[in-house]
């Protein structure tokens, strides 16, 4: 992988935070928390270095199918592939086809790591272990309470209705 290149984690990746079914190290767990999709190579180098983990993490979790590098998800995406930075407001209803249901899946999954990390930062952790474990949009969208709660408790109310708000929008 690239220094620039963002990686994020594949449907194994998910399912191994999840499951537990591989039985990580520690680190290696750690590590595969942090890989979002926002963060580059360079950064994740970064902080797998204050964690202590190896110098080769990411491509031990590439090697085993648990993260991909972003050119390579960008290569398999159709046209109609999230980008960073998408307004929620502007994804349509649930859709149809199995695509458009993994579309969904991923640009809310990414709005709402997003969020967690940018807003509750240490206080999102167990949050976002919830939304790891979410398999489907719909159960993403089962979460859009307790997040918008969590925000409630550290933002300004008018802060957190926004963003419930922008999520509403598109749930």
């Amino acid at each position: 992988m690239r220094d620039s290149d963002m990686p994020v984690k594949t449907n194994d990746g998910r399912d191994e935070i999840q499951n537990r079914s591989r039985k990580l190290p520690p680190v290696l767990r750690s590590i595969l928390l942090i890989v979002d999709g926002d963060r580059s190579v360079r950064h994740l180098r970064d902080l797998i270095g204050s964690l202590h983990g190896p110098t080769d993490a990411l491509e031990q979790l590439e090697t085993m199918g648990l993260i991909a590098s972003s050119a390579a998800v960008a290569a398999t995406m159709t046209a109609h592939a999230p980008t960073p930075g998408i307004a929620f407001a502007a994804v349509v209803p649930p859709p149809m086809s199995a695509a458009d249901a993994a579309l969904r899946y991923q640009t809310l999954y990414n709005l709402m790591t997003e969020t967690v990390r940018e807003h509750l930062g240490l206080r999102g952790y167990f949050l976002q272990l919830k939304i790891e474990r979410c398999g489907n949009s719909e159960e993403l969208a089962e979460l859009l309470p307790d997040l918008s709660a969590a925000l409630a408790k550290v933002r300004k109310d008018n802060i957190a209705a926004e963003i419930e708000d922008r999520f509403a929008a598109g749930a």
